[in-house]
Parts: C-alpha cells; sequence; structure tokens
C-alpha cells in the first residue's frame, strides 16, 4: 500500500518553507551535496542516515560501518569535492554487544583514515532498531560538479558495475529463500571509495551523480534535471547479481531498476572527450563503464534484441510499505515491455 504520493513535491515543498541563505549556490536536487560559498572558497556539506530500510545486511558490523561512511562521502565525492571533517549520530541496535559495536566502529574508522577525514565527534544512543546519520564536511578545489550539465549526445559512463546494492537487498528481503542460500555467503557488499577517480574525471565529466538510489533513478534525475533522455545499452551487471537473479527466477533488469544503490559515479562527457579520457583513464589504472548515450527525450533500455520504454515507469520504492509489493509493480511493468 502507497503512504507517500510524491515524495519530490514534499521535498520542494518543505524547501520552500525554510530559511535560505545566499550563501548556499546549488538549488534543490541540483546537487548530491549542498555548496556554500564562505569567503572566496566553496565547501560542500551533506547529511545522511541509514537504517535497516536502506537494506543493508547485517551480519557483518564492519562491513556495516565501512558501507554508511562510504555512502555518505560519495555525495562529496560526485560533486568531485574532497572530504575534510565528518561527524555521526550513532543509534545501535539493543541487541549489538561490545564486540559488533567495537567492529563497526573500525570499519567507519578505516573509511576516514583510506579518505584523510578528521572525526570531529558526535552523539550515541541505543533503540530497538539501529539507524545512523552522517555528516560530512568538504571543498571544493579548480572545477565543481553537479547534477546539471547534460546535453543530447553525451556519452555515459559509471565508475563501477550495476547491481550491487540491489543484489545486496535481494539477500535480505530473500534471505529465508533456499535458493539463495548457496549464494548470501559468497556476496560480501563492499562499498567502493571513489575519491581519485572522481578527481580524475572532473576535467571531462558534463555531471554527476551517485547512485545511492540505484542506477535508474540517478538517470532519470540526470534526465528530468536537464530536460532530456537516454539510451542504455548492455548494462555491466556484476556477474554474483545476474547469477542470483537466475537462481531465484527474477529478471536481472531489477539490478538496474531497484533502489538499493551501489554508490558508484555515473556522470556524462562530450562525445569528443571520451578517446582522449579513456586513454589516460587507463594509464591511470581506473576502469570506467560506458552504459549509453544521452538523447533528446525518450528513456530506453535495450538489451541483445529487446528494448524497454522506461519512460512510463514512475513508481519509487519509497512510495510502499511492502517491499515485496514495489518488486511486484516492477516485474509486472517489465513484462509489459517483453
Amino acid at each position: 500500500m502507497k503512504h507517500i504520493n510524491d515524495e519530490k513535491k514534499i521535498i520542494e515543498m518543505m524547501d520552500g518553507l525554510l530559511p535560505k541563505s545566499n550563501r548556499r549556490i546549488n538549488k534543490c536536487f541540483e546537487s548530491d551535496a549542498e555548496v556554500i560559498s564562505i569567503g572566496n572558497k566553496q565547501f560542500l556539506f551533506t547529511i545522511d542516515e541509514f537504517s535497516s530500510e536502506d537494506m543493508f545486511r547485517d551480519n557483518d558490523p564492519y562491513l556495516l560501518g565501512w558501507n554508511v561512511v562510504a555512502g555518505a562521502i560519495s555525495d562529496i565525492t560526485a560533486c568531485a569535492g574532497i572530504p575534510l571533517y565528518y561527524g555521526h549520530a550513532m543509534v545501535v541496535s539493543e541487541s549489538w554487544d561490545e564486540c559488533f559495536i567495537r567492529k563497526f566502529t573500525q570499519g567507519i574508522a578505516d573509511v576516514l583514515k583510506k579518505t584523510d577525514v578528521v572525526f570531529m565527534g558526535g552523539d550515541f544512543g541505543k533503540a530497538d532498531n539501529w539507524h545512523y546519520t552522517a555528516t560530512v564536511i568538504g571543498k571544493t578545489e579548480t572545477k565543481r560538479l553537479s547534477r546539471k550539465g547534460a546535453v543530447s549526445g553525451d556519452v555515459i559512463y559509471m565508475s563501477g558495475k550495476v547491481g550491487t546494492g540491489n543484489l545486496e537487498a535481494a539477500l535480505k528481503i530473500y534471505s529465508q529463500d533456499k535458493r539463495f542460500k548457496f549464494i548470501a555467503p559468497m556476496v560480501k557488499n563492499k562499498f567502493q571509495l571513489r575519491n581519485k577517480e572522481a578527481i580524475f574525471i572532473r576535467d571531462y565529466a558534463n555531471c554527476c551523480i551517485d547512485t545511492s538510489d540505484g542506477v535508474f533513478n540517478a538517470l532519470n534525475t540526470i534526465a528530468d534535471l536537464n530536460n532530456v533522455g537516454y539510451e542504455i545499452y548492455d548494462l555491466p551487471y556484476i556477474n554474483i547479481g545476474s547469477l542470483g537473479a537466475s537462481a531465484i527466477s527474477l529478471p536481472k533488469e531489477l539490478l538496474f531498476l531497484g533502489e538499493a544503490g551501489e554508490y558508484e559515479l555515473l556522470f556524462t562527457m562530450n562525445q569528443d572527450n571520451e578517446k582522449e579520457f579513456l586513454e589516460k583513464a587507463k594509464l591511470e589504472g581506473f576502469c570506467y563503464h560506458k552504459l549509453g548515450n544521452i538523447s533528446e527525450t525518450k528513456k530506453t533500455l535495450f538489451d541483445k534484441k529487446k528494448s524497454i520504454d522506461l519512460s512510463r515507469l514512475n513508481i519509487r520504492a519509497r512510495d510502499f510499505n511492502d517491499r515485496s509489493e514495489y518488486l511486484k509493480q516492477l516485474i509486472s511493468y517489465l513484462k509489459e515491455q517483453m
């Protein structure tokens, strides 16, 4: 059953009511992180909350700690920014013991150390269910990326493969399914830190967004903000994800359509710069995956001999109390298109 008619409208309503500062450069939805001008410098600010609703498995406390911080920092990374300071409100589950909390915290610490980010403090509490709120402050350098700037003819690239987050969600949703039991132990979902890759793409990309809400949602955000469409070809799905989808007889396209993201960078660039970009990326040891092109209006996914019109698919996971109902709606739409 739906409980929110339009999340975007609610956010816009709230944004319209709350007081603004002329130091805030970006408009609502235009950037993964808020851009604040102080003096002659630009700083980045983001706040993000994580809980069981994000469909992270909590069987590995270290990975859980790593992933919540990597996810929060990705908002700064998507702006081609450098994260500087970090704070959190950490509410642990009553079922977590000291060993679990220590490993969870070690995951947090290791991300901060690898990204040279300073922990500034926060809050701690306990509740029946865990939830974690992260705040990150960063800075921009020569060029800042936003979600604006994509034009028809741009090529679309991504910093990793598609489906890590949605596979993680499936392993949680279908945890009791015997067909998934042989796959679950094989999957260790550890979000990648893309700070260096983001700095590299800064001089080439026209716009950038992280895939925290899934690749499909990221593409739609870029398309809607820039009044364009997209054509996607032969997506680079993670191998274990395609295997998992096949194991429980689900279409692999759910790895792309679902809203449990992999926190990779999705960006567009002028096709004239593509050759140079790929040559220099290879020299740097970076691997980017081409997804397709920005088109004028249509939103289409091509997969071998079939094409799927995505322009009429307007449902959001947050609009459903029951995630299984959301998945049924997605599967039903795919069947209509095939």
